[in-house]
């Protein structure tokens, strides 16, 4: 039983020892790097817009993840900003804006 329960807590030990490529990897990137590809992944595309537009969950993802770009960047006030958008899109404060491909007829 000691066997069983030993090698159950040695299991993510063994992973982080036999996978240590991966930590290598992110190592050669600026933390502003990282932030900024993460920022970029999670930004909805322009074939994805209609599509996505009004995903709460996406939207915050995507206004927290620039929100950590410009603290990184040492830009404050645009990470509030952003900060504060993430927690509009949570708390439904805000809702999705119009599409920006089309003309609105006022």
């Amino acid at each position: 039983m000691t066997n069983s329960t030993s090698s159950t807590q040695a299991g993510p030990q063994e992973i982080q020892q036999t996978d240590p490529t991966s930590q290598e990897i992110l190592s050669q990137f600026s933390s502003v790097e990282l932030a900024k590809a993460l920022a970029e992944r999670l930004a909805i595309q322009p074939n994805d817009w209609h599509r996505l537009n009004s995903n709460r969950k996406i939207r915050a993802q995507e206004q927290m993840a620039t929100a950590l770009v410009y603290l990184l960047n040492e830009q404050s006030e645009e990470a509030i900003a952003r900060l504060q958008k993430a927690i509009g899109w949570l708390d439904r404060s805000i809702s999705a804006p119009p599409c920006p491909t089309h003309k609105h007829r006022t």
